[in-house]
């Protein structure tokens, strides 16, 4: 039976921690050992969205461990454009590849790929939905940051209602121990409803805020998000809040030393650049970490580890 990885929900702790302990023997291993791990596999990436760092990283994942990669990064070139539909992209992708990478900007697709295709599927985006990996190398990198990602202290900052980012975290964060939570955004972008349930449908235990100072003196981590304008209908709703929060460098002058800021790329000004040699930033280290997890999490749905 083949694996896939489409939504956090499907998995439970011991899948994560899988996950993150082939993370950490994948990073222990030599290079020149790595590289002939998925030597002749081929990786298709289907990329109906933008993306810098998460198809460029799957790129750099597969190829450092001596496989290839195929694929495309935008539909104009493809029979996409003549009206193919998506399912027939993937059984046609499927015939050339080991493994079919896919971000697309409608909920549920990854899923249907996965139900559509005989081989592993990764969901590197649906729409507001999921985006596991992402989720998987933000955790390789708090448990690196603070050893630990049970009792850890974090803020969601900024686009929390649309943040396929900080849904996926947020739900892997919820099947630890002693978690807590500071949701910081405006009224208009707050964390959907459903997700500040329990698997039981009890409430949560949250404090929820717009003060982004008061939370870098309470966290270990602080997680930042980009206002997608491209996830707003009316732009003027965008532009009531495209500047909710800005952090810069002065404003951690009294945060805990252990602090670690976080993003999942790209940022706009929600991030001042200032902060980028401050011990406080994590979000390039994020950034190296997601060759070594996509590295991990493609030997194991390709049956290598």
């Amino acid at each position: 039976m083949k694996s896939d990885l489409i939504s956090m929900n499907d998995l439970d702790l011991a899948d994560i921690e899988h996950y993150l302990d082939l993370a950490h023997q994948v990073e222990g291993l030599p290079a020149q050992e790595r590289v002939r791990l998925l030597a002749g596999r081929v990786l298709m990436v289907m990329f109906y969205e933008p993306s810098t760092r998460t198809r460029l990283s799957f790129e750099s994942a597969m190829q450092k461990l001596g496989g290839g990669v195929i694929g495309f990064s935008e539909t104009a070139s493809t029979s996409i454009a003549k009206g193919e539909s998506f399912s027939d992209t993937v059984l046609t992708c499927e015939r050339y590849a080991d493994a079919i990478v896919v971000r697309h900007p409608k909920e549920g697709t990854a899923r249907l790929a996965a139900e559509t295709a005989s081989i592993p599927i990764i969901n590197a985006g649906d729409g507001t939905n999921q985006h596991p990996t992402q989720t998987l190398l933000d955790l390789y990198t708090i448990k690196k940051c603070h050893g630990q990602v049970d009792n850890v202290r974090i803020a969601f900052v900024g686009d929390l209602k649309y943040s396929r980012t900080v849904h996926s975290l947020f739900q892997a964060l919820l099947k630890y121990q002693g978690v807590k939570f500071t949701l910081v955004s405006p009224e208009s972008l707050r964390l959907p409803g459903y997700l500040k349930l329990s698997a039981e449908g009890r409430q949560l235990d949250f404090d929820e805020t717009d003060d982004l100072q008061a939370a870098l003196a309470q966290n270990d981590i602080v997680y930042m998000t980009r206002i997608q304008a491209e996830r707003f209908a009316d732009i003027m709703d965008y532009e009531k809040v495209k500047n909710a929060y800005c952090l810069e460098a002065r404003m951690l002058a009294g945060a805990p030393a252990n602090l670690k800021v976080l993003h999942p790329l790209p940022r706009v000004n929600e991030i001042s650049p200032d902060v980028d040699k401050s011990r406080f930033a994590g979000y390039f280290d994020q950034v190296e970490s997601g060759v070594i997890v996509r590295q991990g999490i493609l030997l194991s749905l390709l049956g290598v580890l």
